[in-house]
């Protein structure tokens, strides 16, 4: 006896938006792409993208494989916690004074970080054990176990604890007889004075020490990958902690780049990189192995059937091999087809449902990301299942959606996407967000500075930071700013033109 929709809907998991929320299913949902297919094969150092696009997934996905980096002579280092809170949190309160004392400390924490991987894999040549004795010396070889926020601190501690930021143990010994420098008592220093000090004894340059390990790694054939994400969240409380702190990363990343064998890999959302890069940024320029994600109509499509045919109960209900179907575009298109009613809206002029979905689920940049789209999709499960347990009519033929479901999942994506997104990273533009509660879609410099009740000089430049982080279309030919469908219904707008654009 075949199940009802309303059974198989019970079923249906289409996963979480959030990916660190759903490790365990990513590799059954995952579109391998060329982007994946470059990162994976270590020709990508740094991904951008916006908000959702998928870049934490990618994170994620190259931890889950570990095990085939390390049969290709990769070990995977991972420098921020993939979930909970981030290792940079406690930064928040206390940061480097200065760009110098940042850049030292991503190094140094990068460090040891190489350190305890080399003790965990036993990597044992002239070169690694001078790295490992140094930092065992130190107080900076992590046990195992040791949490990346406690070997931060513990870094952090080491670099701030001395008067001269460039120098660690720079204590000088001198000759008995001539009064002159015998060495230092030092181990690690960071400028140049101090290794003019330091090459009369023991000491190393910070990139000496990078030198050391990428060279002991070359005489095993092995490289290190040093992977992180989740920096939008480490640093979200002060735009200037995050752009110091980021721009100092990159230039870490420029000097660390000297070294074949220790690469860093850095995911970040693209609209922070705007963000550190709007007063000019030298070091972009020395970053051009990277790659922006981005989602076309195609690549969703796939990310939604790969979701659905997750589902036994689906597959069996259309007696499909999902196998089949996703290698086979086509046939992709035909199953959507089947459990999707044609349009939303009817008539000639409205558009099909997956344009509909794609055209409510993004914001004013006019780009989707797969985390609405799964968000909607969750919705519009829940919203099936409401309708069929007050005993509504289920959809017609093979479909397990009818119309209605996808108009009722509008509002809870729109409440999500204004208030766990754009009031969340962006406080300060609220009061002028709410301001726009109940009226039209559409307005110019003078219909915002009307109802904003401020001078059409700081209207333009609060619309253009609006448009900035998505909140509007911008049409610099019409100058003109519209909210996009994603934020009308939490905000009751009305579709339509502002009075002003009428005269």
């Amino acid at each position: 006896m075949q199940k009802s929709k309303k059974d198989i809907l019970k079923e249906v998991r289409f996963g979480n938006q959030i990916a660190e929320e759903e490790r365990d299913d990513l590799r059954s949902y995952f579109v391998e792409t060329q982007s994946w297919r470059q990162i994976l094969g270590g020709d990508v150092d740094v991904v951008y993208g916006t908000k959702g696009a998928g870049k934490s997934a990618l994170y994620l996905l190259v931890q889950d494989h570990i095990d085939m980096l390390f049969d290709n002579g990769i070990l995977v280092v991972v420098a921020e916690n993939p979930r909970g809170a981030p290792a940079f949190e406690n930064l928040k309160v206390s940061p480097p004074p200065d760009e110098k004392q940042f850049i030292n400390l991503w190094k140094l924490y990068f460090l040891a970080l190489i350190g305890r991987e080399l003790t965990e894999y036993g990597i044992n040549n002239t070169e690694s054990s001078k790295i490992i004795s140094i930092l065992r010396e130190e107080g900076l070889l992590p046990e195992k176990g040791t949490s990346l926020r406690k070997i931060l601190s513990t870094v952090k501690s080491y670099i701030s604890k001395y008067i001269n930021p460039s120098a660690v143990e720079t204590t000088l010994l001198t000759s008995e007889s001539t009064g002159g420098i015998a060495g230092v008592t030092g181990k690690i220093y960071f400028s140049e004075a101090a290794a003019e000090a330091a090459k009369f004894g023991k000491g190393n340059s910070i990139d000496d020490l990078f030198s050391l390990v990428s060279n002991g790694l070359s005489k095993q054939g092995l490289t290190i990958w040093i992977l992180l994400d989740r920096l939008d969240v480490a640093f979200d409380d002060s735009e200037e902690l995050e752009r110091n702190a980021l721009r100092s990363l990159f230039k870490a990343y420029r000097d660390i780049r000297a070294f074949d064998n220790v690469i860093l890999k850095i995911f970040l959302r693209s609209d922070i990189w705007e963000r550190i890069t709007d007063e000019g940024f030298r070091e972009a320029t020395h970053i051009s192995r990277d790659i922006k994600l981005e989602w076309d109509k195609p690549s969703l499509q796939n990310l939604v059937a790969r979701r659905f045919l997750n589902n036994k109960a689906i597959a069996e209900y259309l007696a499909l091999d999902p196998a089949e179907v996703i290698n086979d575009a086509s046939k992709q298109l035909d199953f959507l087809a089947k459990i999707l009613p044609d349009q939303v809206e009817t008539g000639k002029r409205q558009s099909s449902t997956f344009d509909w979905i794609l055209k409510r689920t993004t914001d004013g940049s006019g780009k989707n990301a797969p985390r609405e789209i799964i968000f909607f999709f969750n919705a519009m499960i829940d919203n099936q299942l409401k309708r069929l347990d007050r005993g509504e009519n289920p959809p017609s033929g093979t479909q397990l959606f009818d119309r209605a479901a996808f108009k009722d999942s509008l509002p809870s994506l729109s409440e999500y996407r204004l208030t766990k997104v754009l009031y969340a990273e962006y406080p300060e533009l609220r009061k002028y967000v709410e301001k726009l509660s109940s009226q039209k879609s559409e307005h110019n410099i003078k219909s915002l500075s009307r109802i904003w009740l401020i001078s059409e000089q700081d209207t333009t430049l609060i619309a253009d930071r609006l448009a900035k982080v998505g909140f509007f279309e911008l049409d610099r030919a019409k100058e003109t700013f519209k909210i996009p469908y994603i934020y009308r219904p939490a905000l009751a707008v009305i579709q339509g033109k502002a009075e002003e654009l009428g005269k």
